[in-house]
């Protein structure tokens, strides 16, 4: 009834009104609450910076940064969203075609930063391919297996569909694990957990048999060890991670910011994330919390947790499986990146430099999660008037 309502309301068939009767309102709300919640990380971060650079940098200085990206990125977000399934997918392979090749540039270490030359500069700006290229991998994956669920059926992942032959696995698989082993190169082990743990939930929801689930569980523990044994960040993260916290380590100071908040934060009398290095980046939450205390850092936890929420409902009610993939792959995505800072910030895994979606002060990752969100919302938008 409810939709024979909403129907019954378009009486304009224009594009904006199908956007406007199609598009999920609540989703859309909670990220903009997000977008202004990571426009106060800003300032909030930002004034702890002044004060331990004395004043090298000003109070708004990540604000003034982000402020082209965080208006591009809401009209990428906006503008996207009204896109059809064939326009999405035009920008799903755009977005490949163009980040690809600036993957590879990574090779050549001409930006390394704390060890990791994951970034590239292009235009006077510092970039993260594989941040920018999140959507295109989510989309293009979901395309893959959609692809392969109407070529072979529930025998998608049988031996005739894993024949070394240009409509089998092989590309996808060979073009995957050149991209993750790139990253694994630069070293960017956390976007490379991120990436694989992904595609596993995808594939998973996809039909992929407890079998190859286990085996390829198997390599991704092989791939961490091989990280601990051959990459010496990695290695001395960990060994660290198993020592005694130390109060001056970035993590020590993120753990004292969270118990300094309280139940209400400390306002201007905040001092930790003051001494916080990457406070308004890996450790954003941290900074937050102590500004705004614990009810506030529940509040954004709960806005993220509906967002998902929104997602999976969407999920159930999809009735396109290429939709159904794509919104898991966006799930999974912004859940895991989350439950990877948070887990970092709170001292429960070692330090994986990923940002908080939305929040954190990150060009490429905002931009990233906004044309994501935006192609996601298109496809949801369009699946329900099915």
């Amino acid at each position: 009834m409810a939709v024979i309502q909403e129907v019954a309301k378009r009486t304009d068939d224009s594009q904006l009104t199908d956007w406007y009767f199609g598009i999920d309102r609540w989703l859309l709300v909670f990220l903009i609450i997000m977008i202004t919640i990571g426009i106060v990380a800003s300032f909030s971060t930002g004034s702890a910076n002044a004060i331990r650079t004395h004043g090298k940098l000003s109070w708004y200085y990540f604000f003034i940064k982000m402020l082209p990206f965080y208006i591009g990125g809401f009209g990428v977000l906006v503008g996207t969203s009204m896109l059809n399934k064939k326009w999405v997918l035009k920008l799903a392979w755009l977005n490949l075609v163009i980040c690809l090749p600036l993957l590879f540039v990574t090779l050549f270490r001409l930006n390394v930063v704390n060890g990791s030359a994951r970034w590239i500069v292009l235009g006077g700006f510092r970039l993260m391919p594989a941040d920018i290229m999140k959507p295109g991998f989510v989309i293009i994956t979901a395309w893959f297996l959609n692809y392969m669920k109407n070529k072979f059926g529930s025998n998608m992942f049988s031996k005739e569909a894993l024949k070394f032959n240009l409509r089998s696995w092989w590309p996808y698989l060979i073009v995957f694990c050149m991209v993750v082993g790139i990253m694994f190169k630069q070293p960017d082990v956390g976007t490379t957990i991120l990436y694989c743990v992904v595609l596993g939930i995808m594939l998973y929801v996809a039909g992929l048999p407890k079998k190859i689930c286990a085996i390829l569980g198997g390599i991704f523990v092989g791939g961490g060890f091989g990280a601990f044994l051959f990459h010496p960040h990695v290695h001395n993260r960990i060994l660290e991670f198993f020592g005694p916290l130390d109060p001056r380590s970035q993590v020590g100071f993120a753990v004292n910011a969270i118990k300094q908040g309280g139940l209400l934060g400390m306002g201007d009398e905040a001092f930790v994330a003051e001494n916080l290095p990457m406070a308004e980046d890996d450790f954003v939450y941290a900074a937050l919390v102590e500004d705004f205390g614990a009810v506030f850092g529940g509040i954004l936890l709960l806005i993220f947790v509906l967002v998902i929420r929104q997602l999976v409902n969407a999920a159930k009610q999809a009735h396109d499986k290429f939709v159904l993939y794509v919104i898991t792959g966006t799930v999974a995505l912004f859940a895991v990146q989350i439950c990877l800072n948070l887990a970092t910030t709170l001292h429960i895994i070692p330090p994986k430099g990923m940002t908080l979606p939305f929040i954190s002060f990150g060009r490429t990752s905002f931009l990233g999660f906004c044309l994501l969100f935006g192609l996601t919302m298109a496809l949801i938008r369009e699946d329900k008037w099915k």
